[in-house]
């Protein structure tokens, strides 16, 4: 034995090691810092161009990301009374059963509401009209309509409106058939959603981990914080968005129903959708139930009138209620940005990216502020002072 050990240690043993490492170490390949850079940026050419060439995998990543920080409050909650995996199953299992029950519950009556909103599109149309011709009578008696009749006027603004509604059926009917004939794209692309939720609940320890050992061992520390940062931020504004839109489109409904404005429920719903948009959402969604109460076949000038205001005094309130009440209370510090900001922000995401650059314009300005907030307290000028001394 210690023959064995002394000859394992010798001149002999020594480069019988330094040949085993080299069998096992991977043979270096030198590169200069000019090549790693040209290299580098010739990856993220490709995979820009791979993911321009492929959207929906930005969307299935996007939107597994979002659901998994939504999710995580529940699982968090479930994990100190089971086993983490059995809680993510069970908050999956009840997030599905949640979406089936309002399926059973919801679809039907908002398909039939759109079915009789749609048929009766005409006999909406024809009462908007005819209350635009009582509006513009006082105005044509003290000749401000520049020698137009009401009903040349009435027809200009009625004739243009069918028009952009008839763009828009267009639109939504091409939209339904490339739904149609891209539902097996839409059933991979939510499965993808939940098998990346998923990972990310199951994994995230790991990802942590593997997050903080890329990170240099003197800005460990700053990197949890960052983390921490991030996933603090998102899951406020992800988790306030989840319940204002729920809540805005439940009390929208509530209150068309009690002034008696048809389809009360597809009014709601549409709401909901709206309310996506920050501080415009709310008047954006509030337009077509105007419009529908404008149109009462059973009703009076001043009763349609009386409603119609009726109807923009509650999603008034209403977005008084979700911008100075339910935002800042369930939201609290996720973004700490100015509102002219935010409404700046959501204008020019419509510029840049259209629909999605308004959904998405918020959570990057929330980004942007996490990173703001991060680097300003770390950031320290060559030979300047510390700002805290």
């Amino acid at each position: 034995m210690k023959l064995s050990r002394h000859m394992g240690h010798g001149p002999g043993g020594k480069a019988r090691l330094r040949e085993k490492r080299r069998e096992i170490s991977p043979t270096p390949i030198p590169i200069s810092p000019r090549l790693l850079i040209v290299l580098g940026a010739i990856g993220f050419v490709v995979f820009a161009a791979f993911l321009w060439a492929s959207p929906t995998v930005v969307v299935v990543a996007l939107g597994g990301v979002s659901l998994a920080i939504v999710l995580s409050y529940p699982v968090a909650a479930l994990s100190r009374m089971m086993p983490r995996p059995l809680a993510i199953l069970t908050t999956f299992l009840s997030l599905i059963g949640m979406v089936v029950l309002a399926g059973i519950f919801l679809v039907p009556p908002l398909i039939e509401q759109l079915t009789a909103l749609v048929s009766s599109t005409p006999d909406i149309a024809a009462g908007a009209n005819r209350f635009l011709l009582d509006v513009l009578k006082p105005l044509e008696e003290r000749n401000l309509l520049g020698g137009a009749s009401p009903e040349q006027f009435a027809s200009g603004l009625v004739n243009d409106l069918f028009d952009r509604l008839r763009a828009l059926t267009e639109d939504l009917l091409s939209g339904l058939v490339g739904f149609i004939s891209g539902a097996f794209n839409v059933g991979v692309g939510l499965f993808g959603v939940l098998f990346v939720a998923a990972s990310l609940l199951a994994d995230i320890r790991t990802m942590k981990a593997a997050y903080l050992k890329v990170a240099p061992v003197h800005y460990r520390r700053d990197a949890r914080e960052l983390w921490e940062a991030f996933g603090d931020s998102f899951s406020r504004y992800l988790g306030g968005l989840l319940f204002v839109i729920v809540i805005q489109g439940a009390l929208s409904g509530v209150a068309l129903y009690f002034l008696g404005v048809p389809y009360a429920i597809l009014l709601g719903a549409w709401v909901s959708v709206t309310a996506i948009i920050p501080y415009l959402g709310a008047f954006l969604g509030g337009i077509p139930a105007v419009v529908v109460a404008l149109a009462f076949e059973s009703q009076t000038f001043d009763s349609r009138a009386t409603t119609a205001l009726l109807v923009l005094a509650s999603y008034v309130l209403i977005q008084q209620l979700e911008s100075n009440v339910l935002t800042p209370r369930i939201q609290g510090q996720a973004l700490r940005v100015h509102p002219i900001i935010v409404l700046l922000a959501v204008i020019g995401g419509g510029e840049i990216a259209g629909l999605a650059g308004v959904i998405f314009a918020v959570p990057v300005l929330a980004m942007m502020r996490v990173l703001l907030d991060f680097f300003r307290a770390r950031i320290r000028p060559q030979g300047g002072k510390d700002p805290d001394v």
